[in-house]
């Protein structure tokens, strides 16, 4: 039987919800409804605590255990990352503190009050040169900092912790903070021109359709890895077009390739996702990439 219909609330806790991930997810937990439909109705009166530097740094685990004992959540979001993947190869230390460190002590405070966790990881996890989209068993073998401490991050949250579930998204875009599809629109407006890579494939993800599908994920006990992405695949010079085209600004998109963009990182080309445990669980509702981002242009202000 769900805690209430003994009168009892369920509580949630949201890790990083300053994040543009974070404050999707709280805004869906006090709405109850996304752009996808309502959120599942466990969540019906349900308690939520938000918490983000400095009200917690997972990188202190004593401090770590303190704040989740206090809350006592049934379910932990984790959606705090050293997410800059040009820092991560440049102090790759500072990275792996936050990205597999904070998701250990995460992973050890949850097992010890019984909370799920649910936490999200990358697309960098594998090393882009396949020829089809990655299914959750694939072996992930990262060629980057980022990618090699999600990845030791995922492996702390299976060893140290009995009810999890471990979310893979790419490209990530939402209302809140900085983002991609954001600085093609700024870039675009002031300059008039953007130069965008066109060897690297992957998938679009709306922050809104991962964070209800998250929701959806956590109420169960089906546990493991999944893959949450935009549906569809594209390389970033035609998300760019499709951003710059949607927005009606008159700027030129051109492509170039990713040795003429220099970067310390070496980035998969191919890391496009497959969701085959969404469909067979859940089910996947993820829209496509286009009308996902049509309907982002729509509502940002």
């Amino acid at each position: 039987m769900r805690k209430e219909e003994f009168g009892i609330k369920m509580k949630v806790l949201v890790i990083g919800s300053n994040g543009q991930l974070g404050t999707e997810l709280c805004k869906q937990l006090s709405s109850g409804i996304s752009e996808l439909g309502s959120i599942p109705d466990d969540y019906n009166d349900v308690e939520v605590y938000s918490a983000d530097i400095p009200e917690i740094d997972i990188t202190n685990q004593s401090s770590t255990f303190a704040y989740i004992e206090t809350h006592a959540a049934d379910i932990v979001f984790n959606c705090a990352a050293y997410t800059n993947v040009d820092g991560c190869e440049l102090y790759e230390d500072d990275a792996f503190r936050v990205n597999a460190i904070g998701a250990r002590n995460l992973a050890i405070a949850c097992e010890r009050t019984g909370a799920k966790l649910l936490h999200v990881s990358t697309d960098y996890v594998f090393p882009g040169n396949g020829m089809r989209p990655y299914r959750e068993d694939d072996q992930p073998n990262p060629i980057s900092a980022y990618g090699r401490t999600k990845l030791a991050g995922e492996q702390n949250i299976v060893q140290f912790c009995s009810r999890w579930f471990i979310v893979r998204t790419a490209w990530l875009y939402g209302y809140c903070g900085r983002n991609f599809v954001k600085a093609i629109l700024n870039k675009a407006k002031s300059a008039g021109k953007v130069t965008v890579v066109s060897d690297q494939r992957g998938n679009p993800t709306n922050a809104v359709d991962l964070a209800y599908h998250m929701l959806k994920i956590a109420v169960t006990a089906e546990y493991g890895i999944y893959h949450c992405t935009g549906t569809g695949e594209c390389s970033w010079f035609d998300f760019a077009k499709s951003i710059v085209s949607l927005a009606k600004i008159d700027a030129a998109v051109i492509s170039c390739t990713s040795d003429e963009y220099p970067s310390p990182t070496k980035r998969p080309a191919y890391s496009s996702l497959e969701h085959m445990m969404l469909r067979l669980t859940v089910g996947d509702e993820m829209r496509s990439w286009e009308d996902a981002l049509q309907c982002f242009i729509e509502n940002l202000e």
